[in-house]
């Protein structure tokens, strides 16, 4: 009996086993003999040799599904093996995802394997095999409700083992050949070192899982390389830890050859004011910004914000780090964006490591000075960047003034309100608090 039997993994699954010299395939799915390609594909298993019956069956309801198992042993047929291959792909936050939506997801998945669990005699039976996801064994994004469905799977897959039932759990990669994958999902799930699985390859992971006979596997094709760097950014994983592959990995942070060269970042910065030293490395961090969110130019990446809200996500986080530690010479940790959450942030922070030397109390030049009063000088009174950098130095001058280091209420709250002041603003601050025209 394959759940799901007309699907396109019940059908990979249900033309391998014609090919193992199946005698009888059930075929169970909502609509039975109406489904798309059920005809063609019963043709297809009976040319194999197996005879074939196509039912429809709701597995989320229970009489239902006694329904079609009195009428097969009315038939006189005993269901040997069950693969339960049913499921939905549909894909969503956890936090978008209400009781009847998680129902929806996961009602056939669950619901089915609770009721042939309830309804089959297990010392009649040879074989159960659960198809769960590794997003139940390490969990993936979107995937909250799918998950936990299929993690009810792999824990009734175990109970039932322990009790001595022959109910095993395969925790499946993405399949390839009409599996649940929307192909927009395909190239990220590649970049993240997810591979689709063929069916030829993932039909001989199941027979070895049949042989093996462990209650709970997982079947997937990984870069390790490539898939633990960015699944462990943001908080290890000790299941994957213990991976000989992964172990075998280089500590989670990318590391480059130090950079003493001639023409070295590092060697750059020296020959630069603390002002072009500042510029350069949010350059760098801008550059390679966009490099890692697949933005054309380094000037799409905004410098005040965050990296999530540009769209970075573990994977490019790690991109992000990799491209900076090999531009610098430095080792940086993967977390390296979320620690620094805006390219200024980041920048400032690399300029700490690169120039450890300069300390906040390098002051500008007078040529940094001469070149900031010819700039103003050439710009009108009502240009808006004029009139912002103006009352930046007029905040700092006030701080400066009152000798303590800290701004003063007034200068604190003049900056607050230049944070977040619209032009017309703007131009009522410069009027009434400064008198600019």
């Amino acid at each position: 009996m394959i759940t799901g039997g007309t699907g396109a993994i019940g059908g990979h699954v249900a033309r391998w086993l014609a090919t193992e010299g199946a005698e009888h395939l059930v075929l169970l799915s909502r609509r039975g003999p109406d489904a798309p390609g059920a005809r063609d594909l019963t043709a297809e298993l009976t040319a194999l040799g197996a005879r074939v019956t196509v039912v429809a069956c709701d597995l989320q309801d229970r009489d239902d599904v006694s329904r079609v198992l009195d009428a097969l042993a009315a038939d006189g047929v005993t269901v040997r093996t069950v693969m339960h291959t049913a499921g939905l792909g549909v894909l969503a936050p956890l936090a978008d995802t209400g009781v009847a939506d998680l129902a929806h997801l996961v009602g056939g998945k669950v619901a089915g394997a609770r009721h042939l669990d309830e309804l089959l005699d297990p010392t009649r039976l040879d074989a159960v095999v659960h198809f769960s996801s590794i997003a139940a064994m390490w969990g993936v994004g979107q995937h909250g409700g799918y998950a936990a469905g299929n993690a009810y799977l792999d824990a009734l897959a175990q109970q039932r083992s322990r009790e001595g039932a022959p109910v095993l759990s395969v925790a499946w990669g993405p399949w390839d050949g009409g599996g649940m994958v929307d192909q927009a999902a395909v190239q990220p799930m590649l970049r993240r070192g997810i591979s689709l699985l063929q069916p030829g390859p993932a039909l001989v992971a199941l027979r070895q899982a049949l042989d093996a006979r462990e209650p709970s596997t997982a079947a997937a094709q990984v870069d390790w390389e490539r898939f633990a760097p960015s699944f462990t950014a943001l908080r290890p994983s000790p299941l994957l830890a213990e991976l000989p592959e992964v172990r075998a990995l280089e500590p989670a942070a990318a590391t480059a050859a130090p950079d003493t060269g001639q023409d070295g970042f590092r060697a750059r910065l020296a020959g630069l004011s603390p002002v072009e030293r500042e510029r350069a490395a949010l350059e760098l961090v801008r550059t390679h910004a966009a490099v890692a969110l697949g933005h054309a130019r380094a000037e799409d990446i905004e410098p005040e914000r965050t990296f999530r809200d540009l769209g970075a996500d573990s994977l490019t986080a790690v991109a992000l780090r990799d491209g900076l530690a090999s531009a610098s010479g430095l080792t940086l940790p993967a977390t390296l964006v979320f620690d620094q959450p805006t390219p200024v942030a980041l920048a400032e922070h690399l300029l700490d490591l690169l120039m450890p030397e300069d300390t906040v109390d390098d002051l500008p030049s007078a040529d940094d000075l001469d070149r900031l009063e010819a700039a103003l000088a050439r710009r009108s009174g009502d240009d808006l960047d004029r009139v912002r950098i103006v009352m930046r130095l007029e905040s700092l001058l006030a701080t400066a003034r009152s000798g303590t280091g800290t701004a003063s209420a007034e200068s604190a709250a003049l900056a607050d309100r230049l944070g977040d002041a619209t032009d017309d603003e703007l131009f009522d601050l410069v009027e009434r608090d400064l008198g600019l025209k």
